[in-house]
Order: C-alpha cells, then structure tokens, then sequence
C-alpha cells in the first residue's frame, strides 16, 4: 500500500502514498493525534504562506488526501483492509480551500452548493496561524447569553466561554444558529504550549428546516454529529440507494467534556461570496436535564438503526435484483403469450371454404360451410336447370297479367 496510481481532481495528490505515511502517524493511532498532525502539517504546507513554493502546494494537497482518508471511520477501516482499491469506487470527496480556489472556480464551488451538493470546505490559514500565534481578538461569551453578528467569508469571530465546576459537571452546549441559512463552522480551540490557540474541533453548518445551524455538545456521553459530505459522490451516483447512506455520516464527536476554566471558540464565515450571519449562544445543561437524556435515547436509537439499515440493504439488493429478474421473464411471458395466441387465430381462420373477398365487392360470404348458393348451382329463371324441368311453366303472380296484354297487342 505504498505508491498507487494517479488520481484526477485539483484537490487530489498526482501519486498516493500510505496515509499513514503522509501523516507521520502510527496505524493505532487516535482521531485526536491524526487530527493533531495533520493541522500541524497542513499549516506548514498551506499556500497561503508558500506562494513562490509549488512543491509545498503538492505537499499540502498530499497531507489533506491522507487525512480525508483516516479522519473518516469508514474511510479508514477501507484502507485498511483493502488499501486504495476500496476507496476508489466511492470517489472520495476532498475539501476545498476557498481562498485558493480562485472566482471561476469558487462560482462553479457555489452553484454545486446552491443545488444542494455537499461541499467539505478547509478553513483559512491566514486564521489558523492568527489563532496559533494568539493575536485574535477575543470576545466573552458568558453561559446564558448569546451573541448576533456578521462574519466576513474566510474569516472568524472568537470567543470565550469560562464555565466554573458545577457548570462543567452539568455539561455544556455552544450552538449556532443562522436565520438567513448563511454558510459557516463553529470552531473550538484548545491553549497552545506557545500561548496561542491550536483548532481542536469544528462543526460545518447544516440546514435544519429554515435555518442553517452547528452545535458542540460537552455533555459528558458520546454524542455524534452529523457529515452529510460523507459518501455523498457515491450517493449522487446511486439516488435509489442513497437513503441507505443517510445516517453513515453520523460520526462520533472527539470530546466529550469541558474541565472547569475558560474555553475559546470561534464563528467562521464558510460563504463562498458575502458574509455570514449568526447567533451563538452558550447553555449550561443542567437546565436541559430532560432534553440531555432525549438527545442521548434518540442518538442510541439512531445507530441501531444504522445497523438495521446496512443489514437491510443488503436484503433489498438481494430484492431488487430478484424484481428485475420477474419483471423481465414477465415481460417475456406476455409476449409468448400474445404470439401463441395470434397463431391460434390464425389457425381457426383457416377452416373455411370461401376465399377473402374484396371488400369493396358485392358478396358476402359466410364461413362453415353456410352459403346461400354453393358454386356452379343456377337460379330460378335461368336455362339449365340441373333437375331438366321447364321452370318457367311455373307462373309467377307478378307475370300475368303482363303475358296476357302482349296477347292482345299481337
């Protein structure tokens, strides 16, 4: 599973290497030390600060291809298993960078995203390493309250939460909402050694009936959160098979839980034109202790479901391909069956005596044998009776008086 074959796309590395590799990473390694090293490397090679260096361009495309691979469960357990041939029939989704992507192609970005195609879209360096050298400008976020503003496209707001021990032990909930379904993340960053700020989590935002909304919950159970980028090349490909894909992008949050102290998160403006408005608003869920243990029952029955599901497809495939079968051979059947029966009227129309006439003739004929008059046999009235009498002795009521007036006129 070293070198691999050449993959087209922008986004895409020109030759793949082990993942692992790329990542400086072990094969047991955690979501959070992949996560780790991948940001760390991403920033080292981002364009942004390696313009005049094309080689760091590749580098950069090479480190986010191996991390689309291992930050995704079952993108990973693919490659393990069976490497890159099990990844190549899903067309691997990439993320893209705006700020590099240029106008046409950020157009062409948008219009996917306004028909409704998902699209993974990285966050700018320029942010990351402002957050990583710690001159963000900060805002404080107290728990029970919440913050409206607008955040300019590739750009972020900041914002920290200090929560005591009570608040912690009851869990905590960071969510943004959009009322004008603008396109954003909701990021959580976490102290560097250095003093500034390394991204631990981000949430893309999703729609959710007439508004477009992310939501970090620290509620001390594994909660999950919903990628609907994941597999969706392969659902686009496969519509009728794509309800089956729907609850695959449910994938485990990476933390849990807050400790007591002041947390920094961020709002940033994932819009691919004009810029992103927002609430955010911090909760301590001890005021939620019901709706905590909802979100937990229903998250549970989700992932049951899930399984239910994938055991499922695999009986409606079985299904499906039984239906095409029947409905072929049904099809054949009809048409066997209108064929023998057209021979078989063919056949009864071939018991008679009388010959098709033309329809703009005179006669008629009568099938079985059943005519008026057989062929060769005379009239009444005609000479030549077949019986050698005189037939004319036979007077008709309609000539008597006719003879009889040509009498007197002689």
């Amino acid at each position: 599973m070293g070198m691999g074959s050449k993959m087209e796309g922008p986004s895409t590395p020109a030759i793949r290497r082990d993942p692992y590799e790329v990542l400086s990473v072990s094969r047991d390694s955690t979501d959070q030390e992949i996560k780790t090293a991948y940001r760390k490397l991403a920033l080292k090679y981002h364009p942004d600060k390696n313009a005049s260096n094309p080689e760091a361009s590749e580098l950069f495309k090479e480190v986010a291809y191996s991390y689309s691979i291992l930050s995704d469960p079952e993108k990973r357990r693919q490659y393990d298993s069976a490497g890159f041939e099990a990844l190549d029939a899903d067309s691997m989704d990439m993320e893209i960078d705006l700020s590099n992507l240029g106008t046409v192609n950020t157009v062409f970005a948008a219009l996917f995203s306004k028909l409704g195609v998902p699209i993974k879209t990285t966050i700018s360096a320029n942010v990351l390493e402002e957050a990583l050298n710690g001159t963000v400008t900060i805002r404080p976020l107290p728990i029970g309250t919440s913050v409206s503003g607008k955040v300019d496209k590739q750009s972020a707001h900041f914002f920290s939460v200090t929560i005591n021990e009570q608040q912690a032990e009851s869990g905590i909930v960071v969510r943004v909402t959009s009322t004008a379904q603008s396109k954003f993340k909701l990021l959580y960053f976490e102290q560097d050694v250095n003093g500034g700020y390394g991204l631990a989590l981000q949430e893309d935002s999703e729609k959710a009936g007439k508004v477009t909304s992310a939501g970090m919950y620290f509620l001390h159970f594994q909660v999950y959160r919903m990628d609907s980028t994941v597999n969706a090349l392969a659902m686009a490909k496969d519509p009728e098979g794509a309800f089956f894909k729907r609850l695959e992008g449910l994938q485990p949050c990476e933390v849990s839980e807050l400790k007591p102290g002041t947390h920094i998160f961020a709002v940033y403006g994932d819009n691919f034109f004009k810029t992103a408005s927002y609430t955010i608003e911090a909760v301590c869920a001890k005021s939620y202790e019901d709706t905590t243990q909802k979100l937990k029952d229903i998250e549970a029955q989700i992932l049951r479901k899930r399984n239910e599901l994938r055991q499922f497809e695999a009986e409606y495939r079985k299904a499906l391909a039984r239906y095409q079968e029947v409905t072929d051979r049904y099809t054949q059947e009809k048409q066997s069956v209108d064929e023998l029966l057209k021979q078989r009227d063919g056949i009864h129309s071939s018991f008679t005596i009388v010959k098709p006439t033309n329809i703009n003739g005179s006669g008629s004929n009568l099938s079985n044998g059943s005519s008026s008059k057989i062929s060769g046999e005379e009239s009444p009235g005609e000479d030549g009776g077949s019986d050698g009498k005189d037939k004319s002795g036979k007077k008709k009521w309609f000539n008597l008086n006719l003879r009889g007036s040509d009498k007197r006129l002689v």
